[in-house]
């Protein structure tokens, strides 16, 4: 739901800029489904170890970016966004949701790790 709201917000804010007065609900729900189809797909590569970190990312990054310039294609959104917006923002969203990803495991890990200290004594 984050990479979704993000997702609108930014649509919204791109929008804002080039001065068009509305966001249309059918390309919310467009982008949402697309979000879904994404999500779907990381969900489905991380069910296969690839032990290489760079690999992954190019594979998620590459997925991503091909579900994005097919609905892209497929809703006509190209017509409104340069495709080169389209490209930046997704990966600057993968980007962000990545670090956020990693600060969890951060803190849940030195939670774990505090919890253990407290057992041993």
């Amino acid at each position: 739901m984050f990479t979704t709201g993000v997702s609108i917000v930014g649509l919204t804010l791109y929008f804002a800029i080039i001065h068009k007065d509305r966001v249309l609900v059918h390309t919310i729900l467009e982008l949402f489904g697309a979000n879904i189809l994404i999500h779907f797909g990381l969900f489905l590569r991380n069910k296969f170890e690839i032990r290489n970190l760079i690999l992954e990312h190019i594979i998620d990054i590459s997925f991503m970016l091909i579900v994005l310039i097919a609905f892209g294609i497929i809703f006509k959104w190209f017509a409104a966004i340069p495709i080169w917006i389209l490209i930046i923002s997704g990966i600057l969203i993968y980007i962000i949701t990545s670090i956020l990803a990693i600060s969890k495991i951060k803190r849940d890990t030195k939670e774990i790790n505090s919890l253990l200290e407290k057992m041993e004594e």
